[in-house]
């Protein structure tokens, strides 16, 4: 492990993750919050300093490659690090005392879980909002992506760091070049969120509220200023553009690019992504027809019936209405939603669609084999012949994923809770959906949970924003052998 590379990179990634926080001094001078200010100013006077000297410490070569095993570390070491140094304006400012619940709140954020543990949102202040919000937009792409662009400036290359920051399923790739590739994801990604600003600014939203939502949308995270989520903005217009770009963040990136680059038929030709479309045209359907007694209108149903599924199959965790109180239906539809999650290559965490594709068209052709056993199948996926190198860890992947799940429903019924409540908790916290069913509903949050749970579920938001295996490969015997 070469220990002085990943610290230069690591310090590098800490001090890029500062300009975002003054940018978030900003807005609280533009407010006039100098308590909010101070907090900030506290928190860079710890984070840039210390990072400054490891920087130059460290600097003892133009040219640091990271390997395979120093990409994995690192990226899992930056999330930590980043939601530990992101906990600090919280605490400092006083808007969230305990530093276990500040830690909470920021992992969930760069996470873009959006489980929260606020009883007051609308009690802090725009700055502290704004910070919050922000540590979805730069959790959405990556915070690792982001200094992946910018590592050539430093001499240092990043393609192991950037395969391990996205480990899960690729069919195809954008460009030759890693750092190119990182570029394109987060140009795409800023010019997405300009366009849903200025539309939401044309809904009525103000500047502040279009910023802070289209974070929490365009990195599928569900972060709101407002205690009531989006359903507090009564406005129709505003509830069908969120609805429109949560589905856009939750399509593999790639695709937009090969928009871009002319390829149409490549686009429409992509598997995951229409099964992606499908599933929510369907449930958006069943679920409003199901809520015509609820809503008493078709549009009004389906305006609802879209919102939340959306929200909660790209993982976002916005709400614009109290769903746990919705049919029965209604609600097993979106339970049903919470275990696919997003396309790969998306801001969406959960299991992921491609994976969900994969699995079923393996379990089609092992039927097809044990009716002609002589017969050759192959597994294709957008022409594409899928090889076990591509198979093998998606089926590992599922396993870890159900395992996880398990051991994480037990932490939590460990405090002494019912099974809708834990079992709804570890699929929202892994799969970094937010809220759920049962005591973490729609209108209600994390704060009831002991110390020891919350650091447990935490945990379960990171394994889950880095497809577990980035995580648990840290813990394996051979990892750490020379």
């Amino acid at each position: 492990m070469k220990i002085k590379t990943v610290l230069h990179v690591l310090s590098v990634l800490m001090l890029i993750i500062s300009l975002f926080v003054i940018v978030s001094i900003v807005v609280a001078l533009y407010y006039h919050e100098m308590s909010s200010v101070f907090a900030f100013l506290k928190t860079l006077a710890i984070i840039i300093p210390l990072n400054m000297i490891i920087y130059f410490i460290t600097k003892t070569s133009k040219n640091h490659v990271i390997g395979t095993r120093e990409g994995f570390f690192l990226v899992s070491s930056s999330w930590i690090a980043a939601s530990l140094a992101g906990s600090l304006p919280f605490v400092f400012s006083g808007a969230i005392p305990s530093y276990t619940d500040a830690f909470f709140e920021t992992m969930s954020g760069f996470t873009t879980t959006g489980a929260s543990i606020l009883t007051d949102i609308e009690g802090l202040s725009h700055g502290m909002l704004f910070w919050r919000s922000m540590t979805h937009w730069l959790g959405g792409m990556g915070i690792v992506v982001l200094t992946v662009a910018l590592l050539p400036l430093l001499g240092i290359g990043g393609t192991q760091l950037l395969r391990a920051e996205a480990p899960g399923p690729s069919l195809d790739k954008m460009t030759p070049k890693i750092t190119q590739t990182a570029k394109i994801l987060w140009l795409i990604y800023v010019g997405f969120t300009f366009v849903e600003i200025t539309l939401l600014m044309f809904g009525g939203m103000t500047l502040f509220d279009a910023s802070t939502h289209t974070f929490g949308t365009m990195a599928t995270g569900g972060f709101s200023t407002r205690g009531g989520s989006v359903g507090a903005f009564d406005s129709a217009f505003i509830h069908i553009v969120i609805t429109v770009f949560m589905i856009i963040a939750g399509m593999n990136f790639n695709l937009y690019y090969k928009i871009i680059s002319g390829n149409f038929k490549g686009f429409f030709r992509d598997t995951e992504m229409r099964v992606y479309i499908s599933i929510f045209v369907v449930t958006t359907l069943l679920i409003s027809i199901n809520l015509l007694g609820t809503y008493g209108s078709f549009s009004k149903s389906l305006q609802y019936a879209g919102f939340q599924t959306a929200s909660i199959l790209t993982t976002t965790g916005f709400a614009t209405a109290d769903f746990a109180g919705w049919p029965s239906f209604a609600k097993n539809a979106l339970f049903f939603t919470m275990f696919v999650g997003g396309c790969s290559g998306s801001t969406g965490g959960g299991i992921k669609v491609v994976r969900i594709v994969t699995l079923v068209k393996l379990a089609v052709h092992e039927m097809k084999q044990m009716v002609y056993p002589s017969g050759v199948f192959r597994l294709r996926m957008n022409g594409i012949v899928l090889k076990k190198e591509i198979v093998y860890p998606i089926a590992g992947f599922f396993f870890l994923y159900l395992f996880l799940l398990l051991i994480v429903t037990l932490s939590v019924a460990s405090g002494g809770y019912g099974i809708l409540t834990s079992f709804s908790t570890a699929l929202a916290t892994l799969g970094n959906i937010g809220p759920g069913f049962g005591k973490i509903g729609p209108a209600l949050n994390y704060s009831f949970y002991p110390v020891y749970i919350k650091w447990i579920l935490s945990a379960a938001m990171m394994l889950g924003r880095l497809e577990i295996y980035t995580v648990l490969i840290l813990i394996t015997p051979k990892f750490w052998r020379p």
